[in-house]
């Protein structure tokens, strides 16, 4: 039976379409007097590989670099869109893939509900490249509440 949602998971890539969502997500935290926690997952497949084989060496940063500089970013917009919140937010970085670790936090958590955003992409690239809000809503141990971008036109697949 529905109570009312205690914890609120706000998973963020710090885009202006995860703010539509936020602004969703603010608002079922006063009204419901809930905790929020905001969740950010540097993609560990985010990494390109210069050559196949025993000497091959990833190009670019290395991970712990991007956990870093994503921590940062992560306390600057906490700082801007959460500090007025009634309750202390919870604000958490995580390195793995970001559907996975969604879940995972979400059930390491309790959490209630999910508040993201998605981008709406086309029915191509969305076979092409997947979907991390999809992938949420059909393995989440909890609701899910998915935010379209609102200049996005619906065109039908």
């Amino acid at each position: 039976m529905f109570d009312k949602f205690q914890r609120i998971l706000f998973p963020t890539d710090f885009s202006d379409l995860s703010l539509s969502a936020l602004q969703h997500a603010r608002v079922l935290t006063e009204a419901f007097d809930a905790e929020i926690h905001c969740l950010h997952v540097v993609d560990d497949a985010y990494q390109y590989w210069s050559a196949m084989g025993p000497e091959s060496i990833p190009v670019g940063p290395p991970p712990e670099n991007l956990v870093e500089l994503a921590t940062m970013r992560m306390e600057e917009f906490s700082a801007e869109h959460l500090a007025d919140l009634k309750r202390k937010p919870t604000a958490r970085v995580v390195l793995g893939r970001p559907f996975a670790e969604i879940i995972t936090y979400a059930r390491e958590n309790s959490v209630c509900l999910i508040v993201m955003g998605t981008h709406g992409r086309g029915a191509i690239a969305h076979m092409l490249l997947g979907s991390t809000t999809e992938k949420v809503v059909r393995k989440a141990p909890c609701a899910v509440m998915t935010v379209r971008a609102a200049d996005r036109d619906f065109v039908m697949p």
